[in-house]
Order: structure tokens, then C-alpha cells, then sequence
């Protein structure tokens, strides 16, 4: 009998022997599993039948080494299968490797994505997001995409901006969040940190059938937020930078709850800042909430909810002659801090309280069907406040008490809730249909009261009864307007998928009943209450309309290969006013409102990538009629205008590189000619004209040529770096061409490095990024459409340190890009 040291020894020798062959790859040998199984017996045990197994696999000699064949176990129910014949083992071991990664479909650095759907698409991905400072907003990240042109006047992330898209803006693209309608271009940060953005995506000539959207001629901008982490934990960042911005973020993930399969987040971020151009100071408060529910069939639930608080400066948004004049002897046109002038900050300030809400619901039914629930809802309430002693009430109380006035747009509500129901069924193996139901109500209810300003020269609440404004004993009565529409439209579509699904088909139709109203009224400043809507005093006029749109689609693809893709797009979108444009026009009885925009789009496109190069061409043409336009009044308000009918055609390329040694470059281009089609009318006496404006044939407004970027991002072990150039080619400001802007360039720089874990700090992070690297005094974007140059009337604009009261606005008036800013940031997980 054999011991357990010759055991030992002849094992060693396996061992060495099987090390001598191949590496670490000797070591799985046929045999040697059970050979290391006779060491155990080596504690002095009696090995009998493991022992005897053992030894008899040591000792026997192999006339095959790489193939051999299984022992038979006693009473094992029947023999292993032998191997097919042809196959053989070899030394090296076998390895299999599953992995997965976001940023597969990325290039340049995130700021392109893998398309495979039949229409244009354009997306900034997490990998992108992350180089960012936490202060930008969804627009800051777009800014790059070759159909966007970004306006930003803020360089904290307070306030949102503007974007021209195609010769269109952002008014007539449905912004969505969750793919559910969010807060407007210049407001966009209310709805969500970018901590907890995960991508934002724009389709910028097409809309899906069943998204809940009144305006989408220009395209959608959706962004998609995180979700939920399996596990438990959170991040936080804390960033300093330019203008004494500081901002605090906090983030924590419940991981899965018990087993219920729910998980949820919870955000809080606040900001404080100064304005970069004059006096002020911004504040923002924001929460986010989500939570995720998924079943194994794969039905799931999800909630999002955000609420957003802020007090900021309402800039002064300079005319050409003030723009010029700042940048050629440096005299500033913002806010001061002269609390007897009207231009007084705190007698300028904007405070808005925000709540958004949506729920997507997709439940995976028996029998080949699927039902998805989308509801969402938003309300807010606030108001903005601006000097009231240029209005007629103003100049004659004011020289009668020598006190100032503060003048208010008060929204005691914008509301808006609307859900989308979805019936799916796969037909067969090719083809699933679905038919649904949207429904949305949106209302505005806003007033215009006159207030007394505080001794310290700041605006009061409108709601304070020792500022609500009276003489001697004359009343000022509050007029207000409630307008707003109500929606119902029904859609059916199909998608296809044939040639092992390289050839995809996707038709759809949807048509939309509309129902919009607007009703004036005016009640006395005792029956007013802040909050509530009030009681109308005397009706001073009531507009309405019921309209229609038929809304068609046609996707086509094709597949030839995995490199290549080609597609062809058409379809009808349309924009009616929103609620805010309805609360903005005087009603009149009896007179119609403005005609709903309707554009007829075609897109023809090519996608090539490979495992080095990703490439995007798309061909557009956009044929607009009835187009609404916005014209500026002043103190973040605007009125939509009628802007004829627009002819848009053009290309964007993009073209980007998945990384090489570490670098990702990117770059894009538009080409557009963008014209308009008809004269338009600016005033009316009754139904007769008397201010035609002969644009027919001109360049479209806000309609550049030329729009061109470059980027270049670089990784290597914990470092990275991204930087970034925009131009932006000249363009009209007025739908004369009597007014133009030149063109720009942008730019930005993000470095950073993540630090090796430590501790409770999963991912330690330093980054810094730049804004305006070369300190360009440069116009980026119009404040709206005007019809002609020259003194433009209305509302007053108050520019500088001066008192005086302020003068009309000559031209229009712009966005201004933000000098040199620079923010640091330190952030990880835990």
C-alpha cells in the first residue's frame, strides 16, 4: 500500500511536469484535479476509495495527453459522452468573457452615439455628461450637436438659454424629460440636475407618433434621466468657480428594498451665484426623487419626481447700440446696485417655485400584447418683477408721492397634466402595432399688478397688502388673462422588420383635436388675492379656437452590413400657441386667434461605422407654413407673432473615432439655406395692413448658413480631457434682414483625474472646466424675432449704473456670451 508521502512525491512530479507544459496552462491537464485531491489524504487518514482513485489516475500513464477518458464512477447511472470526433483538447485553458459597457456605443468621448433608428438622431452621452461641470444644463451639452445653436447667458446653470435648430428655435421643439413635456428652453434646469442625466438625445426632424407633444416641427429634445442603482450607496460633489459660484450636491441610492425589487434615489443640490455682468445674486434649490419597480416578465414602473426653487437677477438683455458700446469702451449693461435707480437688481428678480412629475408604466400582457401608461404633471407659481415707473399708473404716482413702483407678471398657476395610454400587439414575428389615446390640459392663469417698491428698493410680494398699490382713494384694478388649451388626439402606428431585420418599415399616424381658450379680465385690488385666480370685475374680452392637425409618418431603413445604413424619413408636425403665447395676446371678442403651425419634413440619411470610426450624414428639407415667432417685450417675457411661411433645406455631418491611444476625436457640420416665403404683416388697422414687411425671398431669421464644430477628448489611466469649439455662421435678426448678427466662436476645455479609491470613497474625482477660453466679447443668439430695425417701442430697457428712466429697445435685443469663467469641482461615490 502505498503512503501518503509517495503519494506526495509522485504528485509534485505531475505538477512540476504539467507546469513545464504550456505555463499555468499545464496545470489543466486531464487527470490533475483528482491527482491534487490525493494531498488531502495526507493527514494520516486511510484513503480507500478516494485514495485508491487517486493513485490509480497518479500512477497510470497517458498514450494521449490532451485527450483522455472519463473514470467511471461506481454507480454513476451511465457513461459520460465521448467527445465528437475531430475535436480535441489542448492545453490552453478555455476562456469565456461576457462584458458590458455604456460607452460601447460612444464616440468622441460621448459626444456621439452609435443610430441605428430611421430618422436623424444626435445624442451626448453619460461619458460626456460626467467631463462637464455639474452647472450645465442639457442645453450647455448640446451645444455641439451640428443642428443646434445655443444661447446660454448664464454661465452658473440658473438660468436655461435659447436654441436655433434648422432655421427653427426651441418653441417649436417638444422638450421632454422621460418623454414626458418639460419646462421651456429658458427654464430647462428646473426639471433636473445633471448629476442624474444619463443621455439627451435629439431627433431633429422627427417626433415620434405617440409622444405628447404640441410642438414639434423643430424636432424633440428628450432627456433621459439615471436609473436607480441595484446596490446601496450615493455620490456628492461640491464645485467653486467664477462669479463666486459655489454649488452642493448629494445623491443616495436604497438599492433594492428587501426583495420587493423596488429601488429609489434621492438628490438635493443647491447654488448660489453672482451675475457675471452687473449686480445681483442667483439662488437655486432642487430636489430629485426616482423610483424603479421591474418585474421578471418584463414589465416595469417608474417615477420621477423633481422640484426646483430659485431667486435670480433677470439680466438685461442689451440692444445692438448698448452691445457696442460695452465692447468697445467697457461700460457694463447689466443690473445695479443703486437701490434708488430703476435699474436696481432687487427690483429685477425673478422667483419661481416648479414641481414636475412622470410616471411611465410598461406591462408586458398574455397573448403577444403590451400596454404602456405615461402620465406626467407640472405646476408652478411665481412671478418676475421689473421697475414700474415707465407705465402710464407709474410716471403719475410717482410724481405725485416721489416713491418708486415695481411693475409684476404674476403666474399664480401653470399647470399642466397629461397621460398617454398604449395598446401593443405583435401581429406576427415582423410586425408589432400599437394604438393609443393622449390627453393633456394646460391652463395659465396671470395677472399684472402694480406695487409700491420697498424703502431698501427691492420688489415686495405682490401679495403684500402694504405695497399693493392705491392713491388717495382711487383703486388700481389688476387685469389678468386665463388662457390655456386642452388636447385629445388619437394615434395608430406599425413597425416592421423584415431581412432578418435589416429592412425596418415604421408608419404611423396620429390626429389631434384641440380646444384653446382666452379669456381677459380685470377685478379691483381688494378682490384680489396672491395665489388665487380673481374674481373677474368686468370681462374685458374672450378669444377661442377648435382645430384639427393630421399628423402622418414614414420611416424607412436598410441595413447592408454591419458598417452601413441608409434611411429615408417623412412627416407632419405642427406647434399651436402654448399657454404662455396665448396669455401674451389680447383677447377680443370675436377675433380669431393665431393659425396652428404645420411644417411637412423629408429626411434622407447614411450611417457608416466600424470599430474605429462612427459617420452620420443627413439630408433635410422642411416646408413651414402659419410660422409662429416670438418677439421679446422685456423682463423675461415674450409675445408670439405671425412669421409667414419658411422654406428650410440643408445637411448635417458628423463624424467621430472610438478611442486610438487614448484620443477621440469629434467633429460636425450644417449646411442651410433657410428662406422666407412670404411678406408679413406687423400692424393692423381692423383687417387692413398698414405695416406690410417685405420679407418674401430674404434669408429665414435666426436662420445661419454655416454652424460648425470640433472636439477632442482624451483618457489615459485616471486623467481626462475634453476640448471643444462652436462656430456659428452670420445671420439675420430681423424678418426684413434690416438687422444681422456676425458670426462667433464658442468654446470650452474640461481636465480632470480619478483618483484610486479610498476608503468610503469609491471614485474620487478633480476636474476643472473652462467657458470662453479667449474672453470674446461676441452676440450668441437673438432674444426673439422683430419685424424691422430702428426703435422698436413697447417695453423699456433699462441699461447700466444710470437712473434715468429707460428708453425703447433699437433693434433687437441678444444673449451675450458669458466672459471667462472656470469651475472646480471634487466629487465621488461612496
Amino acid at each position: 500500500m502505498k503512503t501518503g508521502r509517495d503519494i506526495y512525491n509522485v504528485v509534485i512530479r505531475q505538477v512540476r511536469n504539467a507546469a513545464g507544459q504550456g505555463g499555468l496552462a499545464g496545470l489543466r491537464r486531464p487527470g490533475l484535479k483528482t491527482r491534487l485531491r490525493a494531498v488531502s489524504c495526507l493527514v494520516g487518514t486511510m484513503c480507500i476509495a478516494t485514495g485508491s482513485e487517486a493513485w490509480a489516475q497518479v500512477a497510470t500513464t497517458h498514450a494521449t495527453p490532451h485527450r483522455h477518458a472519463p473514470v467511471r464512477q461506481a454507480g454513476a447511472p451511465k457513461q459520460q459522452a465521448a467527445a465528437p470526433a475531430g475535436v480535441t483538447d489542448t492545453a490552453a485553458p478555455e476562456q469565456i468573457r461576457v462584458a458590458s459597457s455604456r460607452e460601447a456605443r460612444d464616440g468622441g468621448g460621448g459626444m456621439m452615439r452609435q443610430e441605428t433608428a430611421p430618422h436623424a438622431v444626435q445624442t451626448i452621452g453619460k461619458q460626456f455628461i460626467e467631463m462637464r461641470s455639474p452647472t450645465s444644463t442639457a442645453l450647455d451639452l448640446v451645444k455641439n450637436l451640428p443642428s443646434m445653436n445655443v444661447s446660454s447667458p448664464d454661465p452658473s446653470g440658473m438660468e436655461g438659454g435659447q436654441i436655433q435648430t434648422r432655421g427653427l428655435t426651441d418653441l417649436d421643439m417638444g422638450l421632454m424629460l422621460d418623454g414626458a413635456p418639460a419646462e421651456a428652453a429658458k427654464y430647462l434646469n428646473e426639471d433636473i440636475d445633471s448629476e442624474n442625466l444619463e443621455s439627451v438625445e435629439v431627433t431633429p426632424g422627427s417626433s415620434a407618433t405617440d409622444l405628447p407633444a404640441i410642438s414639434a416641427a423643430g424636432g424633440v429634445m428628450n432627456e433621459r434621466s439615471r436609473t436607480a442603482s441595484h446596490k446601496f450607496g450615493g455620490m456628492t460633489d461640491f464645485s467653486y468657480g467664477t462669479n463666486n459660484m459655489s454649488r452642493e450636491f448629494i445623491r443616495l441610492d436604497s438599492g433594492e428594498i428587501g426583495h420587493t425589487g423596488l429601488r429609489s434615489y434621492f438628490s438635493f443640490s443647491n447654488t448660489h451665484s453672482r451675475s457675471w455682468m452687473g449686480s445681483g445674486i442667483n439662488q437655486r434649490k432642487h430636489i430629485d426623487f426616482g423610483l424603479q419597480k421591474d418585474w421578471s416578465n418584463g414589465s416595469n414602473a417608474r417615477l420621477f419626481v423633481s422640484w426646483n426653487s430659485e431667486d435670480f437677477t433677470i439680466d438685461a438683455y442689451p440692444d445692438g447700440q448698448a452691445f457696442e458700446n460695452y465692447k468697445l469702451t467697457g461700460q457694463g449693461y447689466g443690473r445695479n446696485s443703486d437701490p434708488t435707480s430703476d435699474n436696481y437688481w432687487k427690483n429685477n428678480n425673478d422667483h419661481w417655485n416648479q414641481i414636475f412629475l412622470t410616471a411611465p408604466i410598461h406591462v408586458v400582457l398574455p397573448a403577444k400584447f403590451t400596454f404602456d401608461l405615461q402620465s406626467y404633471f407640472s405646476f408652478g407659481q411665481g412671478w418676475d418683477a421689473s421697475p414700474g415707473n415707465n407705465t402710464a399708473y407709474g410716471t403719475n404716482y410717482n410724481a405725485a408721492e416721489g416713491r418708486n413702483y415695481t411693475d409684476f407678471f404674476l403666474e399664480n398657476e401653470a399647470r399642466q397634466v397629461g397621460v398617454v395610454a398604449k395598446l401593443g400587439y405583435d401581429v406576427d414575428k415582423h410586425n408589432h402595432v400599437s394604438f393609443g389615446y393622449w390627453y393633456e390640459n394646460n391652463q395659465t392663469i396671470q395677472s399684472y399688478p402694480l406695487s409700491y417698491t420697498m424703502a431698501n428698493g427691492s420688489a415686495p410680494s405682490p401679495n403684500a397688502a402694504a405695497y399693493q398699490n392705491t392713491y388717495s382713494n382711487e383703486t388700481y384694478g389688476v387685469s389678468g388673462v386665463n388662457a390655456g388649451y386642452e388636447v385629445h388626439a388619437l394615434f395608430i402606428q406599425d413597425t416592421a422588420k423584415y431581412l432578418n431585420d435589416k429592412l425596418q418599415i415604421h408608419a404611423g399616424f396620429k390626429f389631434v383635436m384641440s380646444d384653446a381658450w382666452d379669456k381677459g379680465w380685470n377685478s379691483a385690488a381688494s378682490n384680489w388675492t396672491y395665489g388665487k385666480n380673481a374674481t373677474p370685475g368686468q370681462t374685458v374680452g374672450r378669444m377661442g379656437a377648435n382645430t384639427t392637425e393630421p399628423l402622418p409618418q414614414l420611416s424607412i431603413s436598410y441595413t447592408f452590413n454591419n458598417h452601413h445604413q441608409i434611411y429615408v424619413n417623412a412627416e407632419g408636425d405642427y406647434r399651436e400657441p402654448s399657454a404662455n403665447d396665448l396669455g401674451w395676446l389680447t383677447p377680443v371678442n370675436g377675433q380669431k386667434m393665431l393659425k396652428n403651425q404645420y411644417s411637412i419634413k423629408e429626411e434622407l440619411g447614411y450611417r457608416y461605422h466600424d470599430k474605429y470610426v462612427m459617420f452620420d450624414l443627413s439630408l433635410f428639407n422642411y416646408n413651414v407654413t402659419n410660422r409662429i415667432l416670438d418677439t421679446y417685450l422685456g423682463a423675461n417675457q415674450f409675445a408670439p407673432i405671425e412669421g409667414g411661411n419658411q422654406t428650410m433645406r440643408g445637411f448635417d455631418v458628423m463624424i467621430a473615432s472610438r478611442p486610438i491611444h487614448g484620443f477621440s476625436p469629434y467633429a460636425s457640420f450644417e449646411y442651410l439655406h433657410a428662406t422666407q416665403d412670404s411678406n408679413v404683416c406687423a400692424s393692423y388697422s381692423g383687417t387692413t395692413c398698414t405695416d406690410m414687411v417685405h420679407a418674401k425671398g430674404q434669408q429665414a431669421i435666426m436662420a445661419p448658413h454655416v454652424m460648425a464644430n470640433f472636439g477632442l477628448t482624451y483618457k489615459y489611466q485616471g486623467f481626462f480631457a475634453n476640448a471643444a469649439v462652436h462656430y456659428t455662421g452670420p445671420q439675420s435678426v430681423a424678418l426684413d434682414n434690416s438687422e444681422r448678427m456676425p458670426g462667433y466662436v464658442t468654446d470650452t476645455l474640461s481636465l480632470g483625474y480619478h483618483f484610486k479609491p479610498f476608503m468610503y470613497a469609491k471614485s474620487p474625482t478633480f476636474k476643472l472646466n473652462f467657458s470662453n477660453l479667449t474672453g470674446s466679447i461676441v452676440r450668441t443668439g437673438a432674444m426673439g424675432a422683430i419685424y424691422h430695425a430702428g426703435t422698436q417701442g413697447g417695453y423699456p430697457v433699462y441699461y447700466g449704473a444710470a437712473s434715468a428712466l429707460g428708453r425703447a429697445a433699437q433693434g433687437n435685443s441678444f444673449m451675450v456670451e458669458p466672459r471667462f469663467t472656470m469651475t472646480g469641482t471634487v466629487s465621488t461615490s461612496f
